[in-house]
This record gives structure tokens, sequence and C-alpha cells, in this order.
């Protein structure tokens, strides 16, 4: 969608209608992921929805399209060259009219985008609803409906945890938006780059945070001096490996408020020049591992280095919440647990001692 945004703003400020075709879900070895997208006007096309495989059949249906309709093509390796899809993978497609009249958020859509801020749009693609129906999520505020209340508020949850995890899918509800049923196909389609998890150190901790890290949908680094442990065959969960010092290489990297720096050193020859850089910057979490003596050392060193006390306070340490982890693995998960917390507001609270809703208002 961000490949043809370009174009198709061009033709909507010029008030031009045009089909737009996106693939909303994949089975087996489909080529393109939910969220590419192709759209047509006359004879004129921009972006691709299968790599060339069912272009045509796309083509004629978005350059006639009236009202939403979900297509699927290609149901087995036999038939899928019937119609083009030849990989015998299969795709569904929702193909839908394009107008400032049937989509006049798009424009507001537009600006987020081109201004890099999480945006998600939902769109009915099947079930007792509207097909086509659309609701526009924002982190803070939501237009459109999807015709329910409720539907609009579970799908406003679920938009913002994969804005979250910069997810785009297919989300199932009953048709009053209940979310034990599967009647009603919403299509989430997530604006927003994956958040990063800078991970420092490469110890066996560091592994462990870097699996739970990706699990949750982060763009994990993994960053270290020492060239012979800071290697792709120790962390093969990490989207990088990065040897260098640990302050040096924070310096030059884009840090904004979903950034998670987890500082996993416990050296003071590391972890301090690291966490001065760390706690000047807008990451949304900064946590450092080690004992409570080793916390209150680090304390003192960077009150030594100029570190304000409000700075100071943004620092998790020792970092996770307490679930009495002790391996690896329970950290990470302890980790993972503090940076959930964090991000919706819940208690830490096991969830049979509270009351109200399960999935908090705001963050």
């Amino acid at each position: 969608m961000r490949d043809v945004l370009p174009e198709i703003m061009r033709w909507y400020r010029s008030g031009l209608r045009f089909g737009l075709a996106t693939v909303v879900s994949t089975f087996s070895s489909a080529p393109r992921p939910p969220g590419a997208a192709m759209a047509v006007r006359g004879d004129e096309v921009v972006g691709s929805v299968s790599g060339g495989c069912v272009e045509g059949a796309v083509f004629e249906l978005a350059a006639a399209v009236d009202t939403p309709v979900l297509q699927r093509y290609g149901v087995s390796d036999d038939d899928a060259f019937a119609v083009g899809l030849t990989c015998g993978g299969i795709i569904d497609i929702l193909v839908e009219p394009i107008s400032p009249e049937t989509f006049p958020e798009l424009g507001e859509v537009a600006a987020s985008i081109e201004a890099r801020e999480p945006v998600a749009v939902a769109t009915v693609v099947s079930g007792p609803g509207r097909i086509g129906a659309r609701r526009i999520v924002w982190p803070d505020r939501a237009s459109g409906t999807l015709g329910v209340r409720r539907l609009d508020e579970a799908v406003d949850d679920d938009a913002r945890g994969m804005l979250a995890q910069g997810a785009t899918g297919i989300r199932r509800y009953g048709g009053e938006g209940e979310r034990r049923l599967d009647d009603l196909a919403v299509f989430v389609h997530a604006f927003a780059p994956p958040p990063r998890m800078l991970v420092f150190g490469a110890i066996d901790f560091a592994a462990a945070v870097a699996r739970v890290g990706k699990f949750l949908g982060y763009h994990v680094t993994v960053c270290d001096a020492r060239p012979v442990f800071a290697t792709p065959k120790r962390f093969p969960d990490a989207d990088e490996v990065v040897v260098k010092w640990p302050h040096d290489y924070l310096a030059t990297v884009e840090v904004d408020e979903r950034t998670v720096i987890c500082v996993l050193t416990h050296d003071p020859k590391f972890d301090v020049p690291l966490l001065e850089v760390a706690l000047r910057t807008g990451a949304g979490y900064v946590g450092a591992m080690g004992s409570r003596r080793t916390h209150e050392d680090r304390l003192a060193r960077l009150r030594e280095a100029g570190l304000g006390e409000e700075e100071l306070s943004r620092l998790r340490s020792p970092i996770g919440l307490d679930l009495g982890a002790r391996t690896p693995e329970e950290t990470a998960v302890s980790i993972a647990a503090e940076l959930i917390q964090l991000r919706w507001g819940g208690t830490g609270r096991p969830l049979s001692t509270t009351r109200g809703r399960i999935h908090h208002e705001s963050p």
C-alpha cells in the first residue's frame, strides 16, 4: 500500500474514482503478503497483488468494481493455472471502489502515513456486516464505524495491539463484536513499522530476550563490542547482530517512544556509558539487568556522569517484573511481561484478583 500511495493520492485529490485491490489473507505459497495492493484507473495500473500471477484477472475486476467484493484466487496446483496462480497458493483479495465519497478519511490516513504516525484501517471483508465498512484507528482516537458499537470497540482494541506490533491481518468476531465467534472477518491494515528492541550484551540472557522480543513483534538488534560473542549463529532470532561499542552504536540509531532498550551487560565499562546515552533518548523503555547492589552502584556512577533524577527515574532496574525468574528464558518472560504491562497500563496482578475490563481503556 505504501508503494502505491503517491499515485492513488494524486487520483484521489483530483476527485477521480479508481479500483483498489488489497491482499487480505494468504495460504501456502502465495507470492505477496497481506497488505500488498494494486490500484486501477482506466488503463493505468500501479502496484501488484501477486507478482504477476493473477494481475490480469484482478485488473478486470478492479476496473469495473462498483461495490466492495472479496475474491479468492487459486485452490490447488491443478487448477491454479486457470486463474494464473501458478505457485498453487491461495490469496483472498478485497477489491473496492475508492473516491472521496467512498473513502473520505483516506487523506487523513495518507497524512498519518507520511508523518510516520501509526494508523490502522479496519475493513469488514466477509460475514453478516456490510462488506467494505471501514473504521480508522490511531493510538489515541478512531473514526468511522463498522456498524455496531461493540464491534468498533473490539476492533479498536485489536487494531491498537496490531499497531504496537506492526502486524497486518484478519481478525474474526461475532456480528455484535463477540470475540468467541468468527462469523465476521475484519481486515486490519496496520501502517506502522515494527517497534525496535535493542539488546546490549551478547550473553545467554540476550538470546532468550531476542527470542521473546521477536515473538512479540519487535525488530530485534543484539549489540556487543566483542566479536567472538556477537555472532548471528549465537543469536538466530535477532534481525541483526552488531559488533560495536554499545554506547557508540546507540548514538547512531533512530530511537522513538516505541523503542525498547535492554541493557544486559551488567559491566560498568559497558553499561554506564550506554545508559548515559539511553536515558537521554526518547525510548519508551530502558531496562538494565543486575542485582540491587549493582543497581545502586550503577545509579551512583550515572549521577557522577551528570544524569539528573528525572533521567534516572526512567531506568527500569532490576529489569523485568517480579516473577521469581531464574533462568534466561524465565527472565526473558519477566521482561516481556513488564513491556506488555507498560504498553497497555495493566496492573501486573493476577486477573483472578482484579475486576472490570481485561483490556484497559488507554495505555
